[in-house]
């Protein structure tokens, strides 16, 4: 009996330590960490601006890196598309169209996994799962590739500690000596203050707030604004944007700031052309849709306002940009056909990052003539609100940050009702839609074959 008691007690002991084992290799295989769970996630969502001399204060390259911010990336990417999100991506996934180029949001599940990381001391994990690190050619890289035509604007110094500076610059030239048809555009800074004695940032500290850009000569409505941290445009390849012979470039309003250091910089200005002897088949445009009726009190909160605009032919929008300030955290777009009215879009909003939001060829809402669309924009002038320096104060309608803008700037491009029709077989063709079948964004989708 005493041998079958010892034998069984060995038994049981040695069956614990099995429990125990698989229970650790189990724990171990769900253990989220750095090099197989968060790495991968920074390289696609934030190294392209935490990185030395991009856009970030702080570089995000290495389990170095981006340890000691662990909590702080826990915190900022659980805010989803509120004010102060990361990665910078504020449309609603609740709502409306979410099928956009280059979207740079996070999953439910990858937020989840960095908050996992955080509260678990940020482990580095097994250094073999670490993907390969992302190779950054240099910043003076482009992401619409390497330029046909680059142009430069005039330079501009700003002192360390400056009063903003809103203006024009002189028209520069582009050179060109023929007509060309541009298939993409992207604006960036060339900014010299690194070497310059000051504040100690990995970021780029840029002075350029934004530029109101125009091209002579120039038909097809307007030409994209340069803003700090906007991506590049890539326009319909259908409607390429004519730049003609002899043209000049003219930035009418500019908005300067300081950045704690001497600093001299300039815009540059890249073009990507259609091959000579393409012809745009339909007509790019510039749609703006808002307000100069801003009535902003100080110490509210929940402020609501909009604006409309009835659509004089088919129009299919490629781009969706809300644009306000400070005290602006919210808008929508809105399309009413008939009877139906459909939340495009809601996106919230962030001063600190004006973005831009292209649509899937296949999701670019396609709204018929007559169509009425609306943007609502919400603010708040409260402490909340850590964009708004002093919430006491009333404001309206103005250029600086501390005044208030309400506009939608959406690019799109313009179509006859033959070129209408087209688009709407093709995308149902593309969504293989049944009869009677719908879209969002295309209220025709289902009434037409």
């Amino acid at each position: 009996m005493r041998g079958r008691n010892v034998i069984g007690g060995i038994a049981v002991f040695l069956g614990a330590g099995i429990a125990l084992t698989t229970s650790f290799t189990s724990a171990q295989a769900n253990e989220v960490t750095f090099t197989k769970d968060i790495a991968p996630i920074l390289q696609r969502s934030c190294q392209s601006c935490h990185r030395p001399d991009s856009v970030a204060p702080m570089s995000l390259l290495t389990y170095e890196d981006a340890r000691p911010f662990a909590k702080a990336i826990k915190e900022r990417t659980a805010l989803r598309h509120r004010r102060g999100a990361m990665p910078p991506w504020f449309i609603e996934k609740e709502i409306g169209i979410q099928k956009f180029k280059d979207d740079i949001s996070l999953t439910d599940a990858e937020i989840t996994r960095i908050a996992r990381w955080a509260d678990a001391g940020a482990p580095r994990g097994n250094p073999a799962d670490l993907p390969p690190a992302r190779v950054f050619v240099d910043n003076a890289s482009w992401q619409i590739g390497t330029p046909d035509l680059i142009v430069n604007s005039p330079s501009v110094e700003m002192k360390a500690v400056s009063p903003d500076y809103w203006g024009a610059l002189p028209a520069v030239p582009t050179g060109l000596t023929e007509d060309r048809y541009v298939a993409a555009m992207e604006i960036k800074e060339v900014n010299y203050s690194r070497n310059k004695t000051g504040r100690a940032t990995v970021g780029g500290l840029f002075v350029f707030h934004h530029a109101v850009v125009t091209v002579s000569g120039s038909p097809g409505g307007g030409w994209p604004v340069h803003e700090v941290g906007r991506n590049a445009d890539i326009f319909d390849a259908q409607a390429g944007k004519l730049m003609r012979a002899g043209s000049a470039i003219s930035l009418p309003s500019v908005h300067l700031h300081s950045n704690g250091k001497d600093t001299t910089a300039k815009l540059q200005f890249g073009f990507k052309f259609h091959p000579v002897g393409y012809k745009p088949q339909i007509q790019s445009t510039l749609i703006s849709i808002g307000t100069d009726d801003l009535d902003i009190p100080g110490g509210a909160s929940g402020i609501k306002q909009s604006a409309s605009m009835t659509l004089s032919q088919p129009t299919k929008l490629t781009v969706f940009e809300p644009h306000m300030h400070a005290t602006g955290v919210r808008m929508c777009l809105e399309a009413t056909y008939g009877s139906q009215t459909e939340t495009l879009n809601c996106s919230g909003y962030d001063h600190n990052w004006v973005k831009t939001y292209a649509y899937e060829q296949d999701a670019s809402p396609l709204l018929p003539r007559g169509t009425i669309l609306k943007v609502t924009g919400y603010f708040d002038n409260t402490p909340a609100n850590k964009n708004v320096v002093d919430p006491r104060n009333w404001s309206g309608l103005g250029h600086r940050s501390i005044d208030n803008m309400l506009v939608m700037i959406a690019q799109g491009v313009n179509l006859t009702e033959e070129q209408f029709d087209r688009e709407i077989t093709a995308r149902r063709a593309a969504l293989k839609l049944a009869e009677g079948q719908t879209a969002p964004g295309c209220p025709l989708c289902g009434k037409r074959q």
